[in-house]
Formats: structure tokens, sequence, C-alpha cells
């Protein structure tokens, strides 16, 4: 049992998790329905492990067009996994050429156009595990920008390897869709090759890694045709109305809600939209041009989210789109709150217990998202962060400990713990520092703050002064402009995000889905949301409406946000 959890342990550090077969299969079929080559078919597998998705090709291969000759290869680094890939092919009567090494090392060597279709679930480790020069050389070496994981060098290297007509079957985080770090892959996916199914594969759970799965299937070829899109994710208290199975449905042509596992999923079927205005936030400006929110005038080929596109939907975003002012991100400043790296020392609601007790002017009333609802914070909790800096100043100025000696007492107490945290030390900060501070001087003004995670948006104003945890955002009515013109804009802001139109345009453009129907609400994604024209009469009307609910106690139905927030943008209430 120890040797077990060993190599669990092992597995999930190096971001090994192998494929369940009925996924492998799935993955097999998908990808060889766009293989094309007759006689011999050459297949790699560049991370292996234990030869789920050679051995779903070879039986695929078998059972459908059993005249082709296939030949498998299979890297990883991992010589157990590969002794135990070469006993199941010899088990089932396959071949697979295992190769023990570093798959992006020995790529350098292999021919250009080796292969007619690469499978590959490419182990998942972030650039944090990765190490900051490992990361750096990787992204030289393949032409990569920005962050990373190990699946951008996986994926970069897969056009070279293709043969004209090859195609790639990729199995990985769902994130790379929308997300800034996987700009990286959908820059590969749409420039090197031609993306012809994908399937976002939700909270189906189909996969033993904490992160939602996605299937690509692309070609080496010029073919402008569009990509089939598919998205699945459970739909609570939904009674399904499909009898076929999770994966059939999947490869249907219909919208349905099926059944699997005692759960009801949403099976919607469209096709990929890799970039317009209305999908990436773009917004025109009034100056004849058009921005991506926080991209600069010009945006790189891959730094659009993905989404899936349909008419009905299309027609919607490209309405709200002609009544678009601006997005959120061009409007706002949008910052995540405090990162302490240590959030036991420096964060508690029983402070009034600890001995000693540093000094109440350094414990300040702190927000996290068990605080928040819409429109209102509660903090209903009581917790206080120990924040060692001088509120006055612009900039992280830390408190000289000699002029506050219970918090320099606490903080000793803790030395050991805080000391620990090398990067903290390394980035020219005092020991008894938080990692991530933000602007000290601004937590006194009023401010906009939302949760990380959250099934429906939940931006709340406050005017406590409180500090912003890190599982919050935030944004300081100090950037949106002076007196009453900032809080008209904040109330704005809020009432866009907080109504039904914001949460159906988060979930077309976005559409970062977690598991039971949360959602992430991260900077690059709220900062697309968009903005009607402040000046316009039915942008005031919005903030009337939204003075109502906070005010006046109205109820959102009450106050009649949602009908409002429509009618600026040109479209129905919903």
């Amino acid at each position: 049992m120890a040797s077990q959890a060993r190599d669990a342990h092992e597995r999930k550090r190096h971001g090994r998790h192998y494929t369940p077969p009925d996924l492998a299969r799935f993955l097999a079929r998908r990808a060889l329905a766009h293989v094309s080559h007759a006689g011999e078919l050459r297949v790699l597998d560049p991370a292996c492990g234990d030869g789920e998705l050679l051995l779903a090709v070879h039986r695929e291969l078998a059972a459908s067009r059993p005249d082709v000759r296939v030949r498998l290869t299979g890297y990883d680094l991992d010589r157990p996994a590969l002794t135990q890939t070469t006993a199941r092919a010899e088990a089932e009567g396959a071949e697979i050429d295992c190769r023990s090494g570093d798959f992006l090392a020995a790529s350098a060597h292999l021919a250009d156009a080796t292969f007619d279709l690469i499978i590959s679930n490419p182990p998942y480790v972030r650039t944090q595990q990765l190490g900051g020069a490992t990361a750096r050389l990787l992204s030289q070496r393949f032409g990569l920008r920005g962050r990373i994981d190990l699946t951008h060098p996986f994926v970069a290297v897969a056009p070279r390897l293709l043969a004209p007509g090859g195609v790639l079957g990729l199995l990985c985080a769902n994130r790379f869709l929308t997300t800034r770090a996987g700009a990286n892959l959908r820059r590969i996916l749409t420039g090197e090759l031609t993306p012809v199914e994908l399937y976002d594969l939700g909270d189906t759970k189909l996969f033993a890694a904490a992160v939602l799965p996605a299937i690509t299937v692309a070609r080496r070829d010029a073919a402008a045709g569009p990509c089939r899109f598919v998205s699945v994710y459970e739909q609570p208290g939904a009674e399904a109305d499909c009898a076929a199975g999770l994966f059939d449905a999947l490869a249907g042509d219909d919208n349905c809600l099926v059944g699997a596992g005692g759960r009801v999923f949403a099976v919607e079927v469209g096709l990929l939209s890799t970039g317009s205005p209305a999908a990436t936030g773009i917004s025109r400006t009034g100056r004849g041009d058009e921005r991506v929110a926080g991209a600069g005038p010009v945006a790189q080929v891959g730094d659009s989210a993905w989404r899936m596109s349909s008419p009905d939907v299309d027609r919607w975003l490209a309405r709200i789109a002609d009544h678009t002012w601006r997005c959120f991100g061009e409007a706002a400043r949008i910052r995540v709150g405090i990162k302490t790296t240590a959030d036991r020392v420096f964060i508690s609601d029983r402070w009034e217990q600890k001995d000693p007790m540093p000094e109440p002017e350094l414990l300040r009333q702190l927000i996290t998202h068990h605080d928040l609802e819409p429109w209102r914070i509660t903090a209903a909790r009581g917790t206080r962060v120990l924040y060692p800096y001088d509120l006055a100043q612009p900039r992280r100025t830390p408190i000289d400990l000699a002029e506050f000696p219970d918090a320099a007492e606490y903080l000793r107490s803790h030395e050991q713990v805080l000391t620990g945290r090398r990067y903290v030390l390394a980035g020219g900060r005092q020991w008894f520092e938080i990692w991530v501070p933000q602007r000290p001087h601004l937590w006194g003004a009023p401010k906009l703050v939302f949760p990380d995670i959250s099934e429906r948006p939940r931006f709340a104003l406050d005017r406590s002064g409180a500090v912003v945890n890190g599982d919050c955002y935030w944004i300081s009515l100090t950037d949106l402009g002076a007196g009453e013109q900032a809080t008209e804009l904040a109330y704005l802001l809020m009432g866009v995000a907080n109504s039904a139109l914001g949460l159906r345009f988060y979930d077309a453009v976005c559409g970062n889905r977690l598991y039971s129907g949360r959602r992430r609400w991260i900077t690059q994604y709220v900062a697309r949301l968009p903005l009607p024209d402040p000046a316009a009469p039915a942008a005031a009307e919005i903030v009337r409406r939204v003075r109502g609910v906070l005010d006046e106690d109205l109820t959102v139905a009450q106050a009649g946000i949602d009908e409002a927030v429509a009618a600026a943008f040109g479209v129905s209430a919903q």
C-alpha cells in the first residue's frame, strides 16, 4: 500500500494522469475519423504512460480497418510504465516501439513529417513546478510566450512531426480555451494546424486529474472548414431527454440532456469561434479603432478566447457589441486581493485569544469570499488580517516593528515559518511581510469586491476600508474617476456584472465553469464584460435602479435591473 501511495504521489507530482479506457477509446475514434492514410499508419504518443491511448488506436483499427498496418511508437520517462505498456501490447497482439527518455529532447532528432497521427495526454506540470529557468528554456526553444505548462511544448512540436494531412488528437485541461496562459496552444492549433473537432468535457469527471478536460482534434493541412464544438456540463435538477450514452451523445448532432453516473448533463453542439469583437471583449471606443482589454490596439494570433458559436448566440453577442462603450478591463483596474502565503500566521477570527495579541491598529477587517453577497458585504465571520504596512503610503512600506512591540513579539514567535518563505526574502522583502500586499493607501477608499469562485456573480460595494483577501478581486473607485462620477460608474459596473445578461455573457464568452456550476471570476474573464456608454440615458437608468437595491433594499426583481441592463444593450431580457 505504501508503494502504491508513493507511485500515486510521483504521478501527481510529474503531472501523470493516465487516460481512462472509455475516454481513450473516444479520443482514438474521433482522431481516426480524420486520418485518411491507407496501407500504413504511423502513430506516436509522446507521453504514453501505460499505453492506453496507443492501445485504443490499435483496437479501433483492428475493428474498423484491419487492412491498415499500424506502427505504434510511445515515449515516456517512466520505465516501469513502459514495461507495463509492452506487456499489455503483447497480451493484445499489438506491437509498440517503447522508447524510454525525454521526448522533448528526443524530438529534435526525429525527422520532420514522421507521423500520421499524434495522440497525446501530455503531462500537466505548471510553471511553478517546472521552475523559472526550465520554463524560460522551454519557451525559447519552442517559441512560447508568457506562463507555460508542460502541455505547451508537447503541442508545439506536433506540427513539425506530423505528415501533411496528419492529425493531432489532444487531451488536456480545458482552461486553454479561454485563459491568457492558453494563448500558446490556441496560436499553435490555429496558426500551424486546423482544428476540426473540439470537446469541452466540463465537469463530467471523466478524468482523475483535478483539471477539467477538453479534447481537440486538429489536422496539418490548409482546410478551412468549420470546427465542430461540443460542450458538456452537469445540469442539476434536470431530467434526461436522451437515451443514448454520454459518448454517443457527444458524437451526435443535437443538443440534449443525457444521464450518466447518476447525474444529468447538458450536451450543447455548435461551431468553434476563435475570435470576434463580442467574443473577446473588444469594444468600440468611439475613436474608430477596436481594442482588446489589456492587450493594446492590436491583438496577436491566439490572444482571442475560444467560444462556441451558434446563430442565436452570435446575433445576441453582435447586438451587445453594437451597444458596448468599453469592456470592464478598459474602464477599471481589476486587482486580486492580498496573498500572505502564511495565512495561519496573518489571518484569524480569534485574535483576542492570541498571546500576545498584535496592536489593534494593525488588525484590519478582511473581506473573504464568505463575506460576499450580490451588492453587499456581510462580514459575518469577523475575520481580520495582521497587515504590517503603513496605510498612508502609496507603495508597500513595512511598519517599524520597534513601534509595535506586541506585533513584533507575535511575529517572532512564528519567525521560523515566515523566514521559510525564501521567495519573500529573495524578492527583497523583510521576513515579516506578506507576499502580495497590493496598494495599502487604497484600502480606505470605496471599492467593488467579488469572489474568485462563485456559482453566480456576487459583485458588492464596500465602504468599510477593509482589506480584500486573495480569494477575491477588487476595483478601487479611485481608478474610476472623482466623486459622484466614480460612484455612478461603480454602480453601472455592479449592475451589469450582477445581471442576468452579465451571467449569460460570461457563459457565452468566457465559459470557464468548474464543478457543480461554479464559475471563475478572475481578472481576464471579468475584463471582457461589456459596459454601455455611461453618458447614455439607458446607463443612467441602470444606476438609478442599482441605487434602489442599495439604498431602498429593493430586490433585483423589484428594481427591474435585469430589464434595464438588457435595454441598455438593445436586447430582450431573459
